[in-house]
């Protein structure tokens, strides 16, 4: 994948994912805040029904309030004798008259049930509301299954429950939220859908938007990469006819200082221009692949680095691992190892060996080139591939590197679909690249 292919998708995953994350956060919040809402409205419709209760007052399905039956065997008159602290209009400040309900029509529309315990846990009343679905008998075992577990308020299956306990009654009052729990599981099944759709919607936006801001970084880049192309065919000419010009013009006057400067600037002037080309060619042009054998390749190219090593006192250790093959461009590959051996050679300090190693893990051909260097600061690691860059800038005199080799070296390896790494560590640089192994057929 090119740079700007990753560029493309890392800002889709960037908006995408934004745009998720907040999505998420809304309709989450509206979810919750819905959810807790209607659940602080049952409670409160249950406590007001509680209190409708102990004033002799209940609700049928109607949502109609209606006096309790007079053969009911809760006997009202029971809490004349009580402690009017704990009753509407008490000391407690509550009066007599219902208390206000901000959502009165819910409240009518509701379905209640109570269950009222005398002190000897004698049943004294039950209000089923005339349901169909809920006996007086499943009330019962109901409410005593909530007295055994003791908790004064809760919900059980599609049951609110709260129990109140004044004088020597208790009474355990539910409110049916079948319909809240239905009405709140539609609304998760239409965020669940909206949000679905929107996620869709948003990363065919976000795919758009990225091609918009890539494209004019991938037209300069075209453009600047057709004008390095351009430059460097143009320069190949008169560099050629300098070279040809010094070798006539020193047979017929003899070496001179000024004369071998000219010669020496114009070959490195050459070499500039090659590798200008090189990179040029590795990146606007696919290769052409073909089976090679990597573990042959790599042995092969590394033969006369053996002696340019051993001419700064180096030794070249070699350890290639046999029958490792991969689809690519030869020429390309040997100039990929020749860059990497000549970069370890050429920036070899505080050591006297450098490393060569091919070895294949997990369907990877995995070259590996290791020289003794100082420690490459982590900023500086991050832009090792870049054109131009050098870690000392102090060697900008340098006569044979001019900061492009890894980045050619980079190009090449990405042309082959693999992945090229540096890092430091143990006073040691290592150069890693992975190439996918040729598949068997």
């Amino acid at each position: 994948m090119t740079m700007f292919g990753r560029s493309r998708r890392r800002i889709v995953a960037a908006v995408t994912g934004s745009l998720i994350v907040f999505m998420i956060a809304t309709l989450s919040v509206i979810y919750l805040s819905s959810y807790h809402e209607i659940g602080v409205q049952n409670e409160e419709m249950l406590r007001r029904y509680a209190d409708s209760c102990w004033r002799g007052e209940k609700f049928g399905q109607d949502g109609k309030e209606s006096a309790f039956d007079p053969g009911d065997p809760f006997p009202h008159d029971a809490f004349s004798g009580f402690d009017p602290g704990g009753f509407p209009g008490g000391k407690d400040g509550r009066d007599d008259k219902k208390p206000p309900f901000k959502n009165e029509s819910a409240f009518l529309a509701s379905t209640f049930y109570s269950v009222i315990f005398s002190g000897d846990g004698t049943v004294a009343s039950v209000d089923s509301s005339k349901s169909e679905l809920t006996s007086e008998e499943e009330l019962v075992d109901a409410a005593k299954s909530v007295l055994e577990r003791g908790e004064d308020s809760g919900k059980s299956g599609n049951l609110i429950y709260t129990v109140d306990r004044r004088g020597e009654y208790t009474l355990v009052a539910f409110i049916d939220i079948s319909v809240t729990d239905n009405s709140m599981s539609t609304l998760l099944r239409q965020i669940l859908i909206f949000g679905g759709a929107s996620i869709v919607v948003l990363f065919i936006i976000s795919i758009f938007l990225a091609r918009m801001i890539v494209k004019p970084l991938e037209e300069n880049d075209r453009r600047q990469k057709q004008f390095i192309s351009d430059a460097g065919h143009e320069l190949k000419t008169p560099v050629s006819v300098i070279s040809t010009n010094t070798e006539l013009l020193g047979r017929q006057i003899g070496e001179n200082e000024w004369l071998s400067n000219i010669r020496y600037e114009n070959e490195r002037m050459g070499t500039l221009i090659k590798q200008l080309l090189d990179l040029s060619r590795t990146e606007s042009t696919d290769i052409v692949a073909e089976h090679v054998d990597l573990s042959r390749l790599v042995t092969g190219e590394a033969l006369p680095f053996e002696s340019v090593a051993f001419e700064k006192g180096l030794e070249l250790k070699s350890d290639v691992a046999e029958g490792v093959n991969v689809s690519g461009s030869p020429p390309r590959l040997r100039q990929l190892v020749s860059i990497l051996l000549d970069n370890a050679i050429s920036h070899t300090s505080g050591g006297t060996e450098v490393g060569l190693s091919l070895k294949q893990e997990h369907k990877k051909a995995v070259l590996s080139v290791t020289n003794p260097g100082k420690e490459i600061p982590k900023e500086k690691l991050e832009r090792l591939f870049e054109r131009f860059y050098r870690v000392d800038e102090s060697r900008s005199g340098d006569e044979s590197h001019y900061g492009l080799g890894l980045s050619i070296a980079k190009a090449i390896t990405e042309s082959h679909k693999g992945t090229i790494e540096v890092s430091c560590r143990g006073g040691k640089v290592v150069f890693t690249v992975a190439l996918p192994c040729e598949s068997n057929k």
